[in-house]
Parts: structure tokens; C-alpha cells; sequence
């Protein structure tokens, strides 16, 4: 008996069983899967073979740091990435964002491999490590160096769900500008944080200070000097440079829509500033790395915490910019991009689906950090915990469970969790949720 072809898409990987238990009627003695190939042999002469399309992997991605056991938040973070991924039948990618040497705690990426193994987290392929990724990111920034402002406007698109309403416009008389556009998209920065404080102010409510464009305005005035102080060693950081400001801004503001927070708007000069990719140590930043990663990998599911909303819009620059530079083919259309409930575009690796979840507080209202020991994974897996409670407590904070101000969490694995999710149950409440340590430690036992 000849062999058939089959072919079907790679989102319906994690529909294999539904297939095999379909083909097991016809008396299939045993399955064997292989990437990129699943072969199922009907004995030694005999098989069906199916092709998978790697390529039309559009994953999702867990992406934690290194620096210490997990708590509850990053379950909380890492279970609405899963969640997300899972709920389209799509991949989820294990990257480990250990690039940052000196924050790197020996172990802490096994034990948190071995945590979300156990809460029933699992991920597709070998896990990423960034550290082993530096020539990657050293080649994105010098396709990135080769590139002015201007090109950056250029390859603002009509179809770019994240640009201003007139994308492409160079300047002209009627759109005056501060700067002129076709200035290096990257330049060195000799400005220490202290410089930066004191020439800058902090936006209203986050604190966070727009860079005030010293070394930019001196790389434009003078240029001599800035490479003289590059080939005689100064101490410098490398910026990207956003596009300044116009007379009614429209140039420079980056828009998406996000799964649960809405639309966001951010104005590049005014709301975010030119940004460090490069630190003065040598090490890449997060906002570089992060880009280069996703977009590597053809992740065009991206979800975290509301407070990297302002981050995301720099990102989005970033990652227009690396496509403008040639660093990667411009993603093609994908039939297995998922579809956006609150906006309805599809997702693809240009332009990713993106969800900030709310942020957890302690009850004094801070954000939960590693100091708080008894959110620890280690502790509560020391305490005798299981993972249903674990799983439980965190889709509570989701809101799969209704409101969390309004119930109380209750176990469940992350199958269950799977079959409750629903983006608009975590858009229905998007305060940030409080941890209350009194409650917390019954509900776990502690």
C-alpha cells in the first residue's frame, strides 16, 4: 500500500490527539511524531505522512528573568501568556532573558523551568537563552546604525495599525520640525543619569524622564567633536533617536490597540524620548533584545503587565525600524495570524496581538517584588501548596473567576483555567488587583 500526504497547518499542532484518536479507529497500531514531520505508521511499509508548516508558527511567549525563584505575579503574567497562546491553538516560546550577566541568580532558570512544568505550563521546543544571542543583537544594531529618522517615517505604511494618521511624511514647509529628520537614527550619549535628572522632568504620574536630547543636539552641531570622543574611549551609551516634534504631532505618535487597557496613544518625542539601546557597559538593553527576539521568532502574541504600555509604543518604533533596515524580510501575511476581539485586525509577527494585564499590589499598594518571600514559589511549594492552588489563585486575579473584588479564589488546574478563559472577563475589571497578605496566607495554608 502507497503512502498519503496530508498538510495542515502548524496551528493545529496542538490538535494532534484529536487527529490521532480520529485515525485510531482505522486500527493505527502506534503514532510517532517528529518535527517538522508526523508520521503515523500503520506498520514497517505503511504510513501517512503530514507535513507541518513551520513557518506559519505564530507563537506566544513566556519570558522571564533569571534573577531569583518566581512569585505569584510572575505566575500570574506567565498564565495569561499561556492562557492567550493555548486559547487559538497556537505555540508558546520559552525565552530566558538572562542577557543582563550581573542580575543572573546560578540556578534560578531551572527552577523556574521546573515550577511551570509543575503548575502545567508547558511551552514548544527547547528553551531560548538570550545570552546566547549576543551576535544576533550586535547585527540589529548595526542595521539600525545604518538608517536615518527619516527612514524610519518611510516605512510607516498605510496597513501599520501603529502609526499616526498621515504615516510616511517627510518634512516640509507646512510641518516644521526641530531637528532635521535625517539625522542618524542611532547616536553615542556621553550623558551620565545625574546629567539626566537634572535637565529633565518627570512625566506627570510615573515619574518617568523624557531624555532631553544633549548628546543628539550635539551630534547635530557637532560632529567632529562627538567622534573624537568616541575614538578616545569617553564613556558613552548608544541612543535611537525618535522623530521630533511636529506642529500638531500627528508624525510622531505611535497608536495600538491593546486586548485589555483599549486603544493607547503615546507621542514618541514628548511621551517616551530618545532611548538607550545600548548601555554604557556594553550590554544591550531590554528594549532592543526584546524586539530583535520577537520578531525573530515570529511572535505575534505579546502579553504582560500594564506597566510596559509605554514601552510597548517604543517598541513597535523599534521594530518598524529593524524591518525598514532590511534585518529581517517583511513578515508575510499568515493564515494562521489570530484576530483581535476588542479591534479586530489580525495578528502577525509585524504587528503583533497585545495584552498588559493590570498590575498586583500588596496591601500597601506597592507592586509585588521578590522581597515578598511569601509569594515566593519556593515557599509556597516548601508549604506543601499544590498547583491547582497556585493556578486558581492566579486565574482569580484574572478575573476568570469573576471580579476579584467581588469573590474569592478557588483551585483549578490549567486545563480548567484554559476552559474559562475569555479576554473579556479580564477587560471587565481592569483595576489593579491587591494582594491582601492576611487572606492570601489562608487561602494557601500559610
Amino acid at each position: 500500500m502507497g503512502g498519503q500526504k496530508l498538510t495542515y497547518s502548524r496551528t493545529l499542532k496542538h490538535n494532534v490527539t484529536k487527529i490521532t484518536k480520529k485515525i485510531s479507529k482505522n486500527a493505527v497500531p502506534w503514532v510517532k511524531l517528529h518535527t517538522p514531520l508526523i508520521f503515523v505508521a500503520f506498520g514497517s511499509m505503511r504510513f501517512i505522512e503530514v507535513q507541518v508548516h513551520e513557518e506559519a508558527s505564530m507563537p506566544g511567549r513566556f519570558a522571564p528573568t533569571p534573577s531569583g525563584r518566581m512569585h505569584i505575579g510572575n505566575i500570574y503574567a506567565m498564565l495569561g501568556a499561556w492562557l492567550s497562546a493555548r486559547s487559538r491553538d497556537d505555540g508558546m516560546i520559552l525565552r530566558i532573558e538572562d542577557i543582563d550577566g550581573p542580575r543572573v541568580v546560578p540556578g534560578a532558570a531551572d527552577a523556574m523551568m521546573d515550577d511551570l512544568r509543575w503548575l502545567g505550563l508547558d511551552w514548544d521546543g527547547d528553551p531560548v537563552f538570550q545570552s546566547a544571542r549576543h551576535d544576533m543583537y550586535e547585527d540589529a544594531l548595526r542595521h539600525l546604525r545604518g538608517l536615518d529618522v527619516s527612514d524610519v517615517l518611510d516605512s510607516f505604511g498605510p496597513a501599520d495599525a501603529g502609526t499616526a494618521s498621515r504615516p510616511g511624511k517627510r518634512p516640509d514647509a507646512a510641518s516644521p520640525i526641530l531637528v532635521d529628520s535625517s539625522a542618524p537614527l542611532v547616536y553615542p550619549c556621553f550623558c551620565s543619569r545625574a546629567d539626566i535628572r537634572a535637565a529633565s522632568a518627570p512625566q506627570e504620574g510615573d515619574r518617568f524622564m523624557v531624555y532631553p536630547g544633549t548628546c543628539r543636539r550635539l551630534a547635530a552641531t557637532d560632529p567632529a567633536q562627538t567622534r573624537e570622543r568616541v575614538l578616545r574611549g569617553d564613556r558613552h551609551s548608544l541612543r535611537i533617536a525618535m522623530p521630533e516634534p511636529v506642529a500638531d504631532g500627528t508624525d510622531a505618535v505611535i497608536s495600538f490597540e491593546d486586548e485589555v487597557f483599549g486603544m493607547q496613544r503615546f507621542d514618541l518625542p514628548r511621551d517616551i524620548g530618545d532611548t538607550i539601546i545600548r548601555r554604557a557597559d556594553g550590554l544591550f538593553s531590554y528594549q532592543l533584545v526584546v524586539v530583535v527576539d520577537d520578531l525573530t521568532m515570529r511572535v505575534d502574541d505579546i502579553v504582560r503587565g500594564r506597566d510596559l504600555l509605554r514601552s510597548n509604543a517604543l517598541q513597535i518604533y523599534i521594530r518598524r525600524a529593524l524591518i525598514a533596515s532590511g534585518f529581517v524580510d517583511r513578515p508575510a501575511s499568515d493564515s494562521s495570524a489570530c484576530v483581535s476581539a476588542t479591534s479586530g485586525q489580525t495578528a502577525s509577527a509585524e504587528h503583533p496581538h497585545y495584552a498588559h494585564l493590570p498590575l498586583i499590589d500588596d496591601a500597601g499598594g506597592r507592586r509585588l517584588a521578590k522581597r515578598e518571600r511569601s509569594l515566593d514559589m519556593g515557599v509556597l511549594r516548601a508549604h506543601g501548596v499544590t498547583a491547582e492552588r497556585v493556578i486558581g489563585y492566579c486565574a482569580w486575579l484574572l478575573g476568570l473567576q469573576g471580579s476579584p473584588s467581588k469573590t474569592v479564589p478557588q483551585p483549578m488546574s490549567a486545563s480548567e483555567a484554559l476552559s474559562e478563559f475569555d479576554w473579556a472577563k479580564v477587560r471587565a475589571d481592569t483595576t489593579d488587583r491587591r494582594i491582601d497578605q492576611r487572606a492570601f496566607d489562608e487561602y494557601f495554608g500559610l
